[in-house]
């Protein structure tokens, strides 16, 4: 049974969410959970009013969530996710292995090793033949 780490993007009815944000984070914990996973990452993403309505729903607000799953459990996984109210959609991507721990960590929050000098605030060297 091969274990995998995805990506989910959920759209979530806004509605919703603005009532109970902690009930419907916990609902898509609960999702991974019952379906054996773990959940490595999950925050808010965005909301913003959508291209078209989805069921009637004009507005959403999207969720990212990092999990470690059972490949054969994906089907039961999108199954759950079709029957949830809250959600409106869903899309699960395989991160690549070599990936995981620097987009699981840019979802946390998480400063990455490799920053750049820019983003230090350091200044950065003139380029060569700048003399003036």
């Amino acid at each position: 049974m091969a274990t995998n780490v995805y990506e989910c993007l959920f759209l979530l009815d806004s509605n919703r969410y603005a009532r109970d944000p902690n009930a419907v984070a916990n609902q898509i914990s609960e999702i991974v959970a019952k379906c054996g996973g773990e959940v490595m990452v999950s925050r808010l993403w965005n909301e913003q009013r959508l291209a078209y309505p989805i069921d009637g729903h004009r507005k959403g607000t999207y969720w990212l969530s990092y999990f470690k799953m059972s490949s054969e459990k994906q089907t039961e996984f999108n199954r759950m996710c079709q029957l949830n109210d809250s959600i409106l959609r869903n899309l699960v991507l395989k991160v690549d292995s070599r990936l995981v721990d620097t987009l699981v960590a840019h979802a946390s929050g998480e400063r990455n090793a490799n920053g750049s000098a820019e983003e230090e605030g350091d200044e950065v060297a003139e380029p060569a033949g700048a003399d003036s």
